[in-house]
């Protein structure tokens, strides 16, 4: 008879590997297989070795990454052949253990990898909540090794309980025994907890009275939402302000206390039957409704939703997510043995003021939002960084995200090639850094506008967070290269002696969809189309034009880029005063297209008092004026023309309207764009176009839906050109206009006729969210001759 080879191998896993379940996961798996050996936490990375029979041992390491735990994501397994050690018992040297261990983290073992993001309640765990019989019903913080807070409970790595913030939270001896028991899905899971064990929950109103207990604190929350009060909960990753999504008034008194007179609110409900009460999805939007990240998805309304016409005004669309704590299952059910019937869908927003950083602190918390709210739910665990829900939308079958942040962050984006450590400091609107670690980008949760100092204060927070996670100092930053930008004031100052890398705007745009889609070193037609860039067509190459209508090729090496072409320059009037009114815009562009200002016209009609004549001797004169290429102040401008919105509150505010105009609506025919053989679009003839027709009684919406479809013909025909000069026949779309989903689809349907493979954002938002990857790869792709920056002669 043959004896079976024994064989010892060790192993370093890379990856999304701690706080996932990854080592009880190598336990069972090597238990099942009779291998001996040992499994713990590195750095970041995962070490184990295990011994025993050869073929046993390759179907562990088979095995081992294809059936990893849900939230795990396996990048690469290093693995070293070992001398077998002799048996127990054998004379001299090394003795072979026998079983397989989960043995202490070392933290000199392997580069320090990658944090997991937050994941929604497990349906075990959900089960457990609500069963009488389980010791953890009802307890708000029940969670296993497939669900629960990551991200936003770690301080250091190794990712162990005594590096997060339940180490302040002594573990029972129910709960040790089943952290300890291999058989137990909880066995080393880091968050787990129980009554005995804590967190614990509480009640409080603005004067400071508690009411302790989950069950009585729940109840007094409830009835406060049931009277139509305004309620800060705790969460995970920091405060929501929720109240009744179809109570009015309290809609109507949280919009007027937060300065959000007309931006969308999202809508919380307890499981996706609800949410199909709401809006119309498909499958695509249900899975992403239940995928461990639980984003909240926009999707379309229900003519006959339950729903305040306050939620989201002036759009088609809602924004739904479900409950993804146990603390909201338990908000969104009714307390047993209360007299107050649970909730219905909720409104629940971040917990911030106008231009301010979400609250994570309870003692903040009461501070600043002590004027908006009437109580407060809190918790005794500390957050450790701030998380906002992430935002997505399915447009032709591709998910694409709006706001990255929790159940996404801070997973890595696979660059292809080792780079130099860099941070990126992105731009100052939807705020979010970004640095290389490796191979890899880690781009952070999104932090906000940059609008104040507390703001500015949690970027930096969290650029040095990052950057202690993963033990990295950067060695430059990136920054954009507008001279107004706080970011890049702050990368500035920041730097210390270390180069600062100033990357064009749109340029940042396309090189972030290559990163996110693994293509970095193919060439590229970029289509940037957004709102406001500083642009490099100056006589020295520098400020000039606000760019925002940018045709881009961008080159093997993604810092080589050229300019093929853009809109057409129009005067903007006022900069920031004319980004609130487009009606001031809309009369601009007329002017520029030589079309008469007729009274009967809306933006004309829109005017105050005297605002006429002062637009008129500003055009003139061109006193606070910039010339401008942004196809986002475009859509302003036609929003106004179609009479649809006038008056901004929020950035996209009249493009989302007209959008949402024009949606599954027959298009009326128009004009074209004259684009030119230097692939500059006029749009001229179609503004004449507009005016002619609705002067003459077109209907708004089918206009509308018209300037989607010649648009997105004036981008097929602008690539075609490029294409003829650049050989190129791979297009992005990128920047926030391309968040506009009919757009984007049009586009993508259209270059794909014309025989061009077409990209589109699916990691990173192609908001300037997206923004800090590109700026991180320009600065960090290792140095060649040659490369160009936009505006440079070739």
């Amino acid at each position: 008879m043959s004896v079976a080879t024994v064989v010892r191998v060790r192993a370093v896993v890379d990856g999304v590997v701690q706080g996932v379940g990854f080592r009880p996961h190598a336990h069972r798996l090597a238990t099942e297989l009779g291998l001996d050996g040992f499994v713990g936490n590195g750095s970041g990375s995962v070490f184990l070795e295990v011994e025993g029979v050869e073929d046993a041992v390759d179907v562990f390491f088979a095995r081992l990454a294809a059936e990893a735990p849900p939230l795990a994501r396996v990048d690469t397994v290093q693995v070293e052949r070992l001398p077998a050690a002799p048996p127990a018992g054998s004379p001299g040297g090394t003795r072979r253990t026998r079983g397989f261990a989960i043995v202490a983290s070392r933290p000199d073992v392997g580069e320090r990898r990658f944090v997991a993001p937050d994941a929604a309640t497990c349906g075990r765990c959900i089960g457990e909540l609500f069963d009488p019989g389980d010791r953890r019903f009802r307890h708000p913080f029940v969670s296993c090794t497939d669900c629960g807070p990551r991200f936003t409970i770690v301080r250091t790595l190794p990712y162990d309980r005594a590096t997060t913030s339940m180490a302040g939270f002594a573990l029972c001896a129910l709960c040790l025994a089943e952290y300890e028991d291999p058989a137990d899905r909880r066995f080393h899971a880091e968050t787990i907890s129980c009554p005995h064990c804590g967190p614990r929950l509480w009640f409080e109103d603005t004067s400071g009275v508690q009411v302790t207990g989950t069950d009585r604190a729940l109840a007094s929350a409830q009835a406060v939402l049931r009277s139509g009060g305004v309620v800060a909960v705790k969460g995970i990753g920091g405060f929501h302000l929720a109240c009744g999504a179809g109570d009015d008034e309290a809609i109507a008194r949280l919009r007027r206390d937060k300065h959000r007179p007309a931006k969308p609110f999202a809508v919380m409900v307890r499981d996706l039957d609800h949410a199909r009460s709401l809006a119309v999805l498909d499958g695509d939007e249900e899975e992403l409704l239940e995928s461990p990240a639980h984003p909240i998805v926009l999707a379309e309304r229900r003519v006959e939703a339950p729903l305040s016409p306050l939620v989201a005004p002036g759009s088609l669309l809602v924004g739904v997510m479900l409950a993804y704590t146990p603390l909201h299952h338990l908000l969104l059910a009714p307390v047993p043995g209360a007299d107050v019937p649970a909730p219905g869908p909720l409104v629940v927003t971040s917990g911030n003021g106008a231009g301010e950083p979400i609250c994570t602190d309870d003692g903040d918390a009461r501070r600043r939002l002590g004027g908006i709210v009437d109580a407060f739910v809190l918790h005794d665990r500390p957050i450790e960084a701030p998380c906002d829900d992430s935002v997505v939308r399915v447009t032709g079958g591709v998910v694409m995200p709006v706001r990255r942040s929790r159940g996404y962050v801070p997973l890595p984006i696979d660059l292809g090639r080792p780079v130099a450590p860099v941070l990126a400091t992105g731009g100052d609107v939807k705020g979010a850094v970004c640095i290389t670690v490796g191979r890899a980008a880690v781009v952070s949760q999104h932090l906000g506008d940059v609008e104040s100092f507390e703001t500015r204060r949690a970027l930096e927070t969290t650029a040095e967070r990052l950057a202690g996670l993963y033990g990295v100092r950067p060695r430059a930053l990136a920054t954009d290269q507008h001279p107004g930008y706080a970011t890049r004031r702050w990368a500035e100052r920041a730097a210390k002696g270390r180069p600062v890398v100033h990357v064009q705007h749109h340029h940042a745009h396309v090189v972030s969809l290559l990163a996110e889609q693994g293509r970095l070193g193919e060439e590229i037609l970029g289509v940037a189309f957004d709102g406001t860039g500083y642009g490099t067509d100056g006589t020295d190459g520098t400020g000039g034009t606000i760019w925002g209508g940018e045709l881009l090729a961008v080159g093997a090496d993604p810092r080589d880029v050229e300019r093929l072409g853009h809109l057409r320059e129009a005067v903007l009037p006022g900069g920031d005063v004319g980004v609130r009114n487009p009606w001031r815009i809309a009369l601009a562009h007329l002017g520029a297209a030589d079309v008469a200002w007729d009274e009967r016209l809306a933006p004309v009609r829109a005017a105050g008092d005297g605002e006429l004549a002062l637009l008129r001797r500003q055009l003139d004169t061109g006193v606070a004026c910039v010339l401008s290429t942004s196809v986002g102040r475009l859509f302003d401008a036609v929003s106004s023309l179609l009479g649809i919105c006038h008056r901004a509150s929020y950035e996209g505010h009249a493009a989302m309207e007209l959008e949402a105009a024009a949606w599954r609506v027959t298009p009326a025919s128009l004009p074209r764009f004259a684009v030119g053989p230097d692939g500059v679009l006029d749009p001229s003839p179609v503004l004449a176009g507009l005016a002619e027709q609705i002067l003459g009684g077109g209907v708004p919406a089918e206009l509308a839906a018209g300037f989607h479809d010649v648009l997105a013909d004036a981008v097929v025909c602008a690539c075609v050109i490029a294409a003829g000069r650049r050989a190129v026949t791979l297009v992005g779309l990128t920047g926030g206009v391309f968040q506009n989903a009919l757009l984007t689809r049009i586009c993508r349907e259209r270059l794909g006729e014309a025989g061009f493979e077409v990209l589109v954002h699916r990691v990173v938002p192609p908001n300037d969210g997206g923004l800090s990857l590109g700026q991180a790869v320009v600065a960090a792709w290792p140095a060649t001759s040659g490369a160009r920056a936009p505006g440079e002669e070739r």
